[in-house]
C-alpha cells in the first residue's frame, strides 16, 4: 500500500449507487480536511457520446475493454501510487458541466464529449476513483494491483436495475424499453469484466430490498433506504 500517496476506489455497475457513495466520500474528506484528487470512471471511456452511439449501434456495451482506456486507469493508479501526480480528464454529461469546464479550462467542449487531459494538482492526500473499472483485470492491464482501497457497490441485480431503468429515465429521458434494451447488450461484459471485481474488492456493500423487486422491468418506484438493508 501507498502510505503517501493512496488509491482509494468505490466501483460498481451502472445504477449500482457508486455516486452516492461517492458524495458521501466527499462530505467525509469536507469534514477531515483531506485534499483528494477525485476521478469519474466515465473520463476513461475510449469514444465520446456521438461515438459511442454508432458503437452500440453495432453491439458494444459501455462495459468492455474495447470501449474503455483500462491501461490509462491503470497508468494513472500507478503513477499516483509512485508520485501523487498523473493526468485526468472529465467526461462532459450536461450543458453545465460542459459550462463549467470550458470556463475552467478556457475550451469549447460540447455535453458527451471530453474535456483535454489536465494534470492532478500537487499535494493531495489520495486518490478517488469512482466509477464502473476500479478493480478490472484483463490480459492488458491490471488495474486492481494498483488499489490500496477497493470498495464495491453492490446490490442485488433487480434492484440495480430497477435504479438504472428509474435514474436513465430521469436524467437522460431514455425509455424503460431502450434501458433494458442496454441491459441485455451488456449482460456479457457484466458478468466478464463487472461482477469479478467484488472478488478482488477489500469490502463490499450490497443492499437489499425487503420489498417486492421480483419484476424489476414493471417496478413503479426505487424501494426507499427503510424499505432495505444493507
Amino acid at each position: 500500500m501507498s502510505k503517501k500517496h493512496p488509491v482509494v476506489v468505490v466501483t460498481g455497475s451502472s445504477g449500482a449507487g457508486t455516486t452516492t457513495v461517492k458524495r458521501a466520500f466527499e462530505h467525509i474528506f469536507t469534514r477531515e480536511g483531506i485534499q483528494a484528487a477525485i476521478v469519474e470512471g466515465d473520463s476513461f471511456h475510449r469514444y465520446d457520446r456521438a461515438e459511442m452511439r454508432d458503437k452500440m449501434a453495432e453491439g458494444m456495451s459501455h462495459f468492455g475493454p474495447e470501449a474503455n482506456r483500462f491501461d490509462k486507469i491503470e497508468e494513472l493508479f500507478r503513477v499516483y501510487g509512485e508520485t501523487g501526480g498523473g493526468q485526468k480528464r472529465y467526461y462532459l454529461h450536461s450543458q453545465e458541466e460542459a459550462e463549467e469546464h470550458n470556463a475552467r479550462l478556457g475550451c469549447d467542449k460540447k455535453p458527451g464529449e471530453f474535456t483535454p487531459w489536465e494534470d492532478i494538482p500537487a499535494g493531495t492526500d489520495l486518490l478517488f476513483y469512482e466509477g464502473l473499472h476500479g478493480m478490472v483485470v484483463t490480459d492488458e492491464a491490471d488495474v486492481a494491483s494498483k488499489v490500496d482501497l477497493g470498495i464495491g457497490v453492490v446490490p442485488v441485480v433487480n434492484l440495480e436495475w430497477i435504479q438504472k431503468i428509474h435514474r436513465d429515465a430521469k436524467e437522460r429521458g431514455y425509455s424503460a424499453e431502450a434501458t433494458v434494451e442496454t441491459i441485455m447488450r451488456r449482460m456479457p461484459d457484466y458478468i466478464n469484466h463487472i461482477t469479478p471485481q467484488f472478488s478482488r474488492t477489500d469490502i463490499n456493500f450490497q443492499r437489499v430490498a425487503t420489498v417486492d423487486t421480483s419484476n424489476p422491468f414493471i417496478a413503479r418506484d426505487i424501494p426507499t433506504p427503510d424499505e432495505s438493508f444493507v
